[in-house]
């Protein structure tokens, strides 16, 4: 609940736990359950293709957690349902990790960069919980003056007077 309401303020958008009716599903599995969520998944997420239910059954050891988004049918620069997998098996930290990671990636942030730190969106792990980083990224990303399904051209002044924004007055 904490971390929803966090993800809320950042973006400005409506983001609850809730028990029905959600679009936005966090799974918790064990090896033994992932087959049998499939179904469950291919519900939530309609228009989920084979290849990547089958990433789900035949997770990767490599992989601790993973998210899959499907864009809205009528604006497919725009996500409007994800499902993020948590392995069953971790302990509490490295899960409350993937909750950080896999939801907020859920949200838009999908690429893992090495160059993006202090950050939980890279592979090294050196960072577990979202970061100010992270939340400037967020920021910026729901920031009503990026609109979806633009260009890199088209956004790329936009962003660069988000992130001066976002990191404040030189000093």
């Amino acid at each position: 609940n904490a971390y929803a309401a966090r993800l809320s303020r950042l973006t400005n958008h409506a983001i609850n736990v809730v028990s029905t009716r959600g679009n936005f599903h966090v799974m918790i599995l064990s090896e033994d359950e992932r087959a049998a969520a499939l179904p469950r998944i291919k519900a939530v997420l309609p228009s989920i293709d084979n290849g990547s239910l089958n990433v789900v059954r035949n997770l990767d050891r490599t992989l601790q957690c993973l998210v899959i988004s499907q864009p809205d049918v009528n604006a497919p620069q725009t996500y409007n349902r994800a499902v993020a997998i948590v392995r069953a098996e971790h302990p509490d930290l490295l899960r409350k990790a993937c909750f950080h990671e896999e939801i907020a990636q859920g949200l838009g942030l999908s690429n893992d960069s090495p160059r993006a730190r202090p950050s939980i969106f890279n592979d090294d792990g050196e960072f577990a919980l979202l970061t100010s980083h992270d939340e400037k990224l967020l920021k910026m990303l729901y920031d009503p003056r990026l609109p979806t399904g633009v260009t890199a051209d088209w956004a790329r002044p936009i962003l660069h007077v988000l992130a001066r924004e976002a990191m404040g007055p030189r000093q």
